[in-house]
């Protein structure tokens, strides 16, 4: 935080020092050095320290219009410092008379912005707001929304059912039928758990993973392949990496190649049934093939 604070103020100073021609060293901070204007960039840091966003988005800045008067005397809009610091950010002005981007305004929203433009799709969490003091024909705020994209939504976060009985009169051939059962009609993930049942019996928890809309199908073939008289259901909120599959050209011929991605980590991984089929028909092993491959 307090390094964000400092990268602010050099900003400011930078600015100021554009604005009079004076080295930086010159530089008397007049408003924005008040303690009022140093506990907002303050607070403003630890908060976005807290929040640690991932992305900040900052929409088109609208400086107002007319003239400001300050320590400087009577300025045009925007200050001249604020015109400095708003370098390469989309700006506009309109029918407002007045300042509404200050130099520290500026200085802060440079610092933390990755991006300028309009407000992406997110699904919002939360919203805040900041407002002024003095009156203009419009509402004198600012307005900030937290929340996850929709396509970062999609990739890491969905929600499944995970369905599960218990059984102790059943075959292991006939459960792994099921298996193969729940599998086919598209569950996303089916496995088997050792459990000690009533009258002390050994027997085995069948669970599958299913999206929502599979809930019908795949509880009707539980009840179809399995002996139990019941189904049981939780409803689950997981987080996912990015996935793709392509198709590697190398020396051995075409290979299929998975890659998983997110969340600041990366993992690929060969397909296994192709590198199956290459150890056999080459009479390796997995391990021979794998360092054959890039």
């Amino acid at each position: 935080m307090r390094e964000q604070a400092t990268a602010v103020y050099r900003r400011i100073a930078a600015a100021e020092s554009h604005a009079h021609g004076v080295p930086v060293s010159e530089i008397h901070f007049h408003e924005v050095g008040t303690m009022d204007a140093i506990a907002d960039v303050t607070a403003f840091c630890l908060l976005m320290e807290k929040l640690a966003p991932d992305r900040v988005v900052v929409s088109p800045i609208h400086v107002g219009s007319g003239q400001v008067r300050c320590a400087h005397g009577i300025l045009p809009v925007p200050a001249p410092a604020t015109a400095w610091l708003l370098k390469g950010v989309p700006t506009y002005g309109g029918e407002i008379r007045g300042e509404l981007c200050t130099p520290t305004g500026a200085a802060l929203l440079t610092q933390f912005a990755d991006s300028y433009g309009p407000m992406p799709c997110i699904r919002t969490e939360a919203v805040g707001y900041g407002m002024g003091r003095k009156d203009f024909p419009a509402s004198n705020c600012v307005r900030a929304f937290l929340g996850e994209s929709e396509e970062e939504a999609a990739e890491t976060a969905d929600e499944v059912l995970e369905l599960s009985c218990n059984l102790d009169d059943m075959t292991p051939e006939s459960i792994g039928f099921a298996m193969n059962a729940l599998l086919d009609a598209g569950a996303l993930d089916v496995w088997t758990s050792p459990i000690g049942m009533k009258k002390n019996r050994p027997g085995v928890m069948l669970s599958a993973l299913c999206k929502p809309e599979q809930r019908e199908t795949l509880v009707s073939l539980f009840f179809r392949h399995t002996t139990t008289l019941g189904v049981r259901e939780n409803r689950l909120r997981r987080s996912t990496l990015t996935r793709r599959t392509e198709t590697v050209q190398t020396e051995l011929g075409p290979v299929r190649r998975k890659t998983a991605s997110g969340f600041g980590v990366t993992r690929e991984k060969y397909e296994y049934v192709d590198l199956a089929a290459l150890a056999k028909a080459r009479g390796c092993s997995l391990e021979e093939i794998k360092h054959k491959l890039p």
